[in-house]
């Protein structure tokens, strides 16, 4: 007898082997229906996987979470299928998923176009609706490279080349297409059916830009039509945020090929810059932060001590200068340890808070730059501090709290938290790394946040929180992080005097709450969709006249307001009202102030804030006594 535990904890008995999809047949015919694969023991199988032996399993349903990643795996090779279909000269290569969606890359004598990818997508659904059983079968190594070859799949047969001998490999067919894959997959084709293709993009065979270009069609898969339109339409809204549309329709700045992963900021961005970095800089000095200033560029010698000349090279901007080699750094911890060597340290200074608006420069892959959210020159906030063991609980619960009212002001209150925890491979003792985890685990329980752990994903030196962010169309932002390292000041010889007189090695808190300004500035302007709250704004308010005969009156309004500390837009254009609001409108502006003669009479303004929202005829006092309150309350 077999016996089966299920998920509830009862048991069932089977005198002999069956399958996942036989026990979920004998629970009941809805659940055979709705089986995609089972979990057996806790590993994923297909619900043909047969059961020789006492087990545990769950049947996995679309409502299961690893539903989402089968579903899209399947229509990967559902996409396979089609192509094949359609275009029997093109070879298949790899077709993994991603987030939100799947791609697959294809060996093509010409590029797919537009039409194409509509006709790949009918016949998909087509194949889809056949509800073609989808069946798996095992060969060893050398059989299947030579099965392959057979096909004239070249990079299919050098990527089964590639495994060990002695292994076998799996083959999962639908129809007449077969391919190689690990599995499992859904039981049929008729499972798929909520999928969309988005787009076709160039990539290289194994990611190696020496190898051969392949064409990679882009899809997105779903459970069920309302999470797919769902998903569409938020990309529609995406689309209209984009920071790099609203960067040049808002004049914000620009990208060049002069210098590419670098920003050229505009006047009006480089006034949300300064908006965003000075908040920081009063961030900094009402919690304790000394501001200090690194060099660009450091010896080759320093980076070999913290071992990013071994680890991280490749990414590093290098230079030379009589016969010394250096980089240009990559990141600030470095240079602050150097500023903390200089002079002794006591016990009584710590915990010692440094921040620094540094610049950085990463060497990032040309393919891997996307407007200013993924750039090779960049700022961050970036805080270290240096505490002994005993304050590390203290300090992050302050950073928590510190970061929640940052965030809240910039208008995120939706934010996830991670503690990525020990790698296997570390630095340290086990009891360091207790107390270092169940630091950073008690302080967001003290803070009262709900909490996931990503375990092995700390860096080799220290675990860490990962601090995401939510934006107004759901999209995830990790953008904060707190990590904790007894290692990089040991290597570089930082010490402080202990209460013992002893010499001893701080822990180093990294930490930054914004991350790279470029970034963050381009996830404000898709969260707010360009229109940015007015203390953020880089014009808060235009004055616009009506005739020339309110030109005096809409100057002196102007300079009233510029007196108060508004960036202030004086428009007296000979053009029509309304062509000015319209303008303006389309720019974003937070409020316009409209002056006529009847205005200029009762010293008033007609004011009509965004959103085409008429706010009326008021004094100019009680205007900038709005603006005003709006301003200190982050509106």
């Amino acid at each position: 007898m077999i016996q089966i535990t299920l998920p509830d904890g009862s048991r069932r008995e089977y005198p002999a082997p069956l399958t996942v999809a036989d026990v979920a047949a004998s629970i009941g015919a809805g659940l055979a229906k709705a089986a995609l694969a089972g979990r057996v023991d806790g590993k994923l199988v297909d619900t043909s996987f047969t059961i020789e032996r006492d087990a545990q399993l769950a049947i996995v349903t679309e409502k299961d979470p690893d539903a989402l990643e089968l579903i899209r795996h399947s229509t990967a090779h559902l996409l396979a299928y089609a192509v094949k279909q359609l275009f029997p000269e093109a070879q298949v290569t790899i077709g993994p998923t991603v987030e939100n969606g799947f791609y697959y890359d294809f060996a093509y004598k010409r590029p797919f176009t537009p039409d194409d990818l509509a006709a790949i997508e009918k016949r998909m659904a087509e194949l889809a609706a056949k509800n073609e059983p989808v069946v798996r079968r095992v060969l060893p190594r050398d059989e299947a490279v030579a099965y392959f070859k057979g096909l004239g799949e070249d990079y299919k047969a050098e990527i089964i080349g590639s495994i060990p001998s002695n292994e076998d490999v799996s083959l999962y067919r639908e129809g007449d297409f077969e391919d190689l894959c690990r599995g499992p997959h859904v039981p049929s084709t008729g499972r798929l059916k909520h999928f969309k293709l988005m787009k076709v993009a160039g990539a290289y065979w194994r990611g190696d830009q020496a190898n051969e270009q392949l064409q990679r069609i882009y899809g997105t898969a779903w459970a069920s039509k309302d999470e797919l339109q769902g998903y569409l339409r938020m990309l529609e809204e995406a689309e209209k945020r984009d920071h790099r549309k609203l960067g040049r329709e808002l004049d914000l700045f620009h990208l060049d090929e002069h210098s590419p992963g670098t920003v050229f900021w505009h006047p009006k961005g480089w006034t949300v810059w300064q908006e965003v970095e000075q908040y920081m800089r009063r961030v900094y000095r009402d919690n304790g932060y000394q501001e200090v200033k690194g060099p660009q560029i450091l010896d080759k010698a320093l980076w070999e001590k913290t071992g990013h000349w071994d680890k991280y090279r490749e990414n590093m901007f290098t230079t030379e200068s009589e016969k010394r080699d250096y980089a240009l750094k990559p990141m600030n911890c470095p240079g602050h340890i150097l500023i903390f060597k200089q002079g002794i340290k006591s016990y009584r200074d710590l915990p010692l808070r440094y921040g620094e608006f540094g610049a950085c420069h990463r060497n990032e892959p040309t393919g891997g730059l996307h407007g200013i959210m993924r750039v090779r020159a960049f700022t961050q906030d970036d805080g270290h501090i240096f505490c002994t063991e005993d304050m590390i609980l203290d300090e992050c619960v302050a950073y928590t709290a510190l970061l929640q009212k940052v965030y809240a002001d910039f208008g995120f209150t939706d934010i996830l938290y991670k503690v990525a925890t020990r790698p296997d491979k570390r630095i340290g003792s086990d009891e360091i790394w207790d107390k270092a985890e169940n630091a950073l685990i008690e302080s967001l329980k003290r803070s009262g946040c709900d909490y996931v752990i990503a375990p092995g994903d700390g860096a080799f030196y220290g675990p860490k929180i990962e601090y995401t962010l939510k934006d107004a169309i759901g999209r995830q932002w990790q953008c904060g992080t707190m990590q904790v390292d007894f290692s990089m000041a040991e290597r570089l010889d930082a010490e402080y005097v202990a209460e013992d007189g002893s010499r001893r090695h701080p822990v180093m808190l990294h930490r930054a709450i914004v991350g790279s300004l470029e970034r963050f500035i381009g996830i404000l302007i898709e969260q707010h969709a360009g229109a940015l709250p007015v203390w953020l704004a880089p014009v808060q308010a235009v004055v616009a006249s009506i005739t020339d005969a309110q030109a005096e009156y809409a100057a002196e309004v102007a300079k009233s307001l510029q007196k108060q500390g508004l960036r202030v837009q004086l428009d007296l254009r000979n053009e029509k009202i309304n062509y000015k609001i319209r303008e303006h409108s389309v720019q974003k502006a937070p409020f316009i102030l409209v002056v006529g003669d009847k205005e200029k009479a009762n010293g008033a303004v007609a004011v009509r804030a965004r959103g085409n929202l008429d706010l009326g005829v008021m004094p100019l006092a009680d205007f900038q006594q709005k603006i005003a309150s709006d301003i200190a309350a982050k509106v």
